[in-house]
């Protein structure tokens, strides 16, 4: 809600805080991804199965690599699809913002298992390489065709939302990951037939895990930001500033912080120092909805002041 300066008339103060409680929760509702976690979550499982089974058969250090980045995939999926639920639970008393930064914490753990996982792999591709060892090209092929096509079915589901959705992103990530793991399988698998060369099962392997941890840091690095608070990437923090000082009759902004409540919601507070006194709920609601439309803050909290605060967050206090 906004609050008055105590300078200003407790009426004032009091139907400030009765119309702008809460103006941050009139927002979209975020996509519901549940019926594509469970695809993907399903079709993953049963993916890992064949292929661990196949790449255990033929010896192929690719299948099982590309086995065991899928399961951490599947394990990725669960905990997205986990905090995406919790993200939906209502605030209480306890967590007032409710459950939302799961979905943050999510995308964290689901760039780090994801870069473990290709770290393991870079592992075995190395130690492969001292001593290259026969396997079946027709297998491999097979079996990662088929993982191709189910990994982009996958990613697909969660397309659309990655461009909102930090969360989701990284579920994409992992799919379209796993589908350009499986696509150079297939390539190493004929390659193999057609020439015979044992040392291009790892050397593929290395491959693949170098472009999938250039693919994933950026999304590491994004989800660690927020995790710290800091200004979500879309938001252009001096823009919004000029633009909350450009409002009639506010001569400055001080105490402006900007975080991100979860990988789709961003909040705001800020002191709009207002020396005339305040300018009504009307002023505020239109500030609130600017917000939204020109910048992508949901949840702003605005607190008008006749004169800047004696101190601010970002000052230290006196001894």
């Amino acid at each position: 809600m906004a609050h008055e300066h105590p300078h200003e008339h407790s009426h004032d103060a009091h139907d400030h805080a009765a119309a702008h409680a809460h103006a941050g929760h009139h927002h979209p509702a975020p996509a519901n991804f549940n019926r594509a976690f469970a695809i993907g979550i399903a079709l993953n499982t049963g993916f890992v199965a064949v292929e661990a089974w196949y790449g255990w058969q033929v010896n192929s250090l690719a299948l099982l690599a590309d086995a065991g980045h899928n399961l951490s995939d599947v394990a990725g999926l669960l905990l997205a699809w986990m905090a995406a639920l919790a993200a939906r639970l209502q605030p209480d008393a306890r967590h007032t913002y409710g459950w939302q930064r799961a979905s943050i914490l999510a995308a964290f753990t689901n760039a780090v298992l994801l870069l473990v996982a290709m770290g393991s792999l870079g592992w075995e591709a190395l130690q492969r390489l001292g001593s290259p060892e026969p396997t079946q090209g027709w297998t491999i092929i097979t079996v990662a065709a088929i993982g191709i096509v189910g990994n982009t079915a996958t990613a697909l589901l969660f397309l659309r939302g990655g461009e909102h959705d930090l969360n989701v992103r990284g579920a994409f990530l992992h799919m379209a990951a796993d589908a350009l793991v499986s696509l150079g399988v297939v390539i190493g698998g004929a390659l193999y037939l057609w020439q015979g060369w044992g040392w291009l099962d790892p050397v593929m392997s290395l491959g693949i895990a170098a472009v999938i941890v250039a693919g994933t840091w950026g999304l590491l690095r994004q989800s660690l930001h927020l995790l710290f608070d800091g200004v979500p990437e879309h938001v252009d923090l001096p823009a919004v500033q000029a633009w909350l000082e450009a409002q009639p009759r506010v001569a400055r902004v001080d105490d402006l912080h900007v975080w991100a409540m979860s990988t789709t919601r961003v909040a705001l507070t800020a002191h709009l120092v207002m020396p005339q006194g305040h300018p009504g709920d009307d002023f505020l609601r239109e500030v609130s909805q600017g917000l939204r439309e020109h910048f992508g803050i949901q949840h702003v909290t605005l607190q008008t002041v006749t004169e800047p605060m004696l101190q601010s967050c970002h000052e230290r206090p006196h001894p």
